[in-house]
This record gives C-alpha cells, sequence and structure tokens, in this order.
C-alpha cells in the first residue's frame, strides 16, 4: 500500500479531500463550512504539529494553508512537504504579503495565493481553478503512462493526437531496421527530434547521434564537415580533420536541411550513400564508414528536383523510407499537452513560478494557427514566463468565447483583464494578484489598451 505522501489524488468534487491549516480556529472553522458544501472531506488543524498525523494517516488532494503559523513558516512546510513526497496541491494564505512572498510562495510549489481577507467566492474560485488544473495534469500523466506502457510513444516524443500516434507507429516499425529515412514536414514539427527518436529505437542506440544543419555551411566548407580534410586541401586547411561521417561511425548520422546542400556536395553524398565509404578532400584514400543517415527538410524535394537544385538520382536514395511530421495547427489536441510541458519544464530551467494556464488560456493556445509550430510554442511559453504573463499571439485569428461571439485572441485577453479588475472593483494589485502576474505588467497591459 502507497504511503498517504505518494497516494495519487482523486478529482472529483464529491471525493475531493480538503485539510485546511491556519491558527485562527474561526478561519478554520469558516473554511471548512464554506468549502464542504463542494467538496467531500474538509478537515482542520491549527498547527503543523496538528496537521502532521492527519497527513500521516490520509491523503488529501487539497492543503490550505496559512503562512504565518506558531513558531513555523507555511512556506518552509510546504518546501519540507514537497521533499517528503507530497503530491497534493497548496493554497498558502496570509494576511500579510507583498508580490516577493507570492512569488516565493508559487516557487515553493504553491498552486494558488490567496490574500486575507478574501470572500468565500474567492477561496472557492482558487479551489476550482486547482482542481481543474491538477485535474488536467493527472489526465495527461495518465495518458502518457498508458501509452509509454503501450509502447506507442518513442522517447522524446509528447503527442496524444490521431496524427501523431500514427507518426509515431510508424517510427517505431522502422526504427530497427538500416534503412536510409527522409523525415518532411514544415519547420519547427520536431523532425530532429523524430530523428533521435529513431536513433535511440534501433540497434544502434549505443553509437554516437551527429546532427548537422546543412544550411550552416556552404561549397567546400559543407564538403570538408561531412567528409573531412587532409591539410592543405584548401586555403585555411593547416591540419587534416576527420568529417562527421567518421565521427557517426556505430551510430546515426542526421542531415537537417538537406535540401540545402550544394549539388556539388550531392553529388559525392550520393556516392557515399551507395558505397559507404568516404574519402575527405584532397584525399586519394578511402575509408569505410558503418553508419545510418537520416535526412530533413522542410522544403517539397520533388519540387527541388524539377527546379534542378537537387539531384534526383540523391532524392530516390534519400527516400527509401519517408516519415512526414503534420504541423502543429492540424492536431490541436497536441497543443495543451505541449503546453503544460513547456510551462513545467521551462519554469525550471528559467527558475520562475509555471504560468496559471486555466481553461480559456489553453482553448486560445489550441485555437492558434502557430505557422512556427511546435518551436513557435516553446518560444512563446519561454518568453510568457520570463514577463510572468502568457503572452498569446496577436494575430487577430478569431475563437468563439463563452458568449458564442467570435473575438480575436486580444480581445479575450483583454475582456478577461478588464472583467477581473472590475470583480476586485479596480484593485490592480488584487487583480494581478488573481491573474498570477505582476502589477507592473499588469498596468503595461492597461496602458496599452487605454485604461485606467
Amino acid at each position: 500500500m502507497d504511503h498517504p505522501l505518494q497516494a495519487e489524488a482523486t478529482t472529483g468534487a464529491a471525493d475531493y479531500t480538503i485539510l485546511v491549516v491556519d491558527d485562527e480556529p474561526g478561519m478554520v472553522s469558516f473554511l471548512q463550512r464554506a468549502l464542504a458544501r463542494q467538496y467531500g472531506q474538509v478537515d482542520g488543524a491549527g498547527s503543523v504539529e496538528a496537521a502532521q498525523p492527519l497527513l500521516q494517516r490520509q491523503h488529501y488532494d487539497l492543503v490550505v494553508l496559512d503562512i504565518a503559523l506558531p513558531g513555523r513558516s507555511g512556506i518552509d512546510w510546504l518546501h519540507e512537504l514537497r521533499a517528503e513526497g507530497f503530491a497534493g496541491d497548496v493554497i498558502l494564505i496570509t494576511a500579510y504579503a507583498d508580490l516577493d512572498t507570492a512569488i516565493n510562495a508559487l516557487r515553493a510549489g504553491a498552486a494558488d495565493f490567496l490574500l486575507k481577507p478574501f470572500s468565500v467566492a474567492q477561496m472557492l474560485n482558487a479551489v476550482s481553478r486547482t482542481v481543474e488544473r491538477s485535474g488536467l495534469r493527472r489526465e495527461n500523466y495518465v495518458l502518457r503512462r498508458e501509452i509509454a506502457v503501450r509502447g506507442e510513444i518513442p522517447e522524446g516524443i509528447i503527442c496524444q493526437s490521431d496524427a501523431m500516434h500514427a507518426v509515431c507507429e510508424r517510427l517505431r516499425r522502422i526504427a530497427p531496421s538500416q534503412a536510409t529515412v527522409l523525415l518532411t514536414g514544415e519547420s519547427g514539427t520536431g523532425k530532429e527530434i523524430a530523428a533521435r527518436a529513431l536513433h535511440r529505437m534501433s540497434t544502434r542506440q549505443n553509437g554516437p547521434f551527429v546532427p548537422i544543419n546543412c544550411a550552416a555551411f556552404g561549397g567546400e566548407l559543407i564538403e570538408s564537415e561531412l567528409f573531412g580534410h587532409v591539410k592543405g586541401a584548401f586555403t585555411g586547411a593547416q591540419q587534416a580533420r576527420e568529417g562527421l561521417f567518421y565521427y557517426a561511425r556505430g551510430g546515426t548520422l542526421f542531415l537537417d536541411e538537406i535540401s540545402e546542400l550544394p549539388l556539388a556536395a550531392q553529388a559525392k553524398l550520393l556516392r557515399v550513400l551507395e558505397e559507404r565509404r568516404v574519402r575527405p578532400v584532397g584525399s586519394e584514400q578511402e575509408i569505410a564508414v558503418d553508419l545510418r543517415v537520416l535526412a530533413a527538410t522542410n522544403r517539397d524535394l520533388r519540387a527541388e528536383v524539377a527546379a534542378g537544385r537537387f539531384r534526383q538520382d540523391l532524392y530516390y536514395r534519400l527516400q527509401v523510407i519517408e516519415v512526414h511530421l503534420p504541423p502543429l495547427r492540424e492536431r490541436p489536441d497536441d497543443v495543451v499537452l505541449l503546453a503544460e510541458h513547456f510551462n513545467q519544464l521551462l519554469a525550471q530551467t528559467l527558475n520562475v513560478p509555471p504560468l496559471l494556464l486555466d481553461t480559456r488560456a489553453l482553448a486560445q493556445l489550441a485555437a492558434g494557427d502557430w505557422p512556427g509550430n511546435v518551436r513557435e510554442l516553446r518560444n512563446l511559453l519561454e518568453r510568457s514566463l520570463i514577463l510572468g504573463w502568457l503572452d498569446l499571439p496577436q494575430t487577430g485569428e478569431a475563437v468563439t468565447s463563452k458568449t458564442g461571439s467570435a473575438e480575436s485572441l486580444e480581445a479575450v485577453e483583454k475582456r478577461h483583464i478588464l472583467d477581473m479588475l472590475a470583480s476586485c472593483h479596480g484593485n490592480k494589485s488584487e487583480a494581478a494578484r488573481r491573474l498570477g502576474v505582476s502589477r507592473k505588467t499588469l498596468e503595461r497591459k492597461c496602458a496599452a489598451w487605454g485604461s485606467v
């Protein structure tokens, strides 16, 4: 049997368990009465010492925790709980706080932060948001776990759409072979991630994975990078150098943006693929190479062949097996999963609290066109985490609001913020706190809209 701290939380309101920890008996009683109307079990404790036995006896989905407890800081205790493996959510409450305290609370692992005095509606809204987010995270976790057990999604790929499931199935089938694979798709769809997945699932997984961007080099330089050169082979070649084909022996060489390879280098590449032997630039000697070649392009190579920019024989040699990665706009099911993944991953990398991605925000993300695909989505989450604000692309794309009318993403964002300000009676500090952003960010938005 799992320790209560390790157990998975439930998501239904009827069996959702909450523990309130506050040294004011009136506050504990107030919250128990307010939350018990909607949630299954709400227990109370007046101190950390009183709360710990309760947490040891059963799992709580949510702890509503006062920061200023007798002899203890709620934030310090939260750090201890996380270290012990407590996986439930925590809402921190306090009567005395500033922006730094709020940030520290979120960094400690709190799902939300409320400043006393607060209304029943504010607490219920905070709990509801937390339940919704935890449910979404858990559904994504369970989905990824089930998929991993079935072996359908290779490591490194995050998806749940039918289109990407088909891609993953194709990757799994072709990975054990030694065949050359051509990965196609728009820029930012994850072709290198797919190539790495192929390598990890192949019999060459213990060998090197060597990627090269063919667009980063030109002319003789790309030939030197690929095949190596001898000393004096060209101006600046002061010493001999082994090429990437040599370094990829026993593993996989990934040629990204293969369409950018000059025609002269294409001819030499074709010979290497056919004979598995490399001749360094300026050398008469050939070196045997044992490796698998994967290539990728965001262009239509058939059109490049027709235009005379790509060799037809090389195209057919590369296209032994082709795998097409669909654009993100054709798989909106994956947008939410990827957004949650990048939000958590990049927050740790940047050492900032994750963004509060509610249903409205995730719906807006899923409705995006994403011309830059997964790379654009990742960059948006990174930028938003730095700004402390979900900086949605101002594409003007129409999305349907809860009122049923078509609005641009900017209009939805503006309406949401102004509604929050109105509910806080114009108190920008309170609105910023409830929105999960800094007051400065909120004021910048309002100034741009000409709002008070």
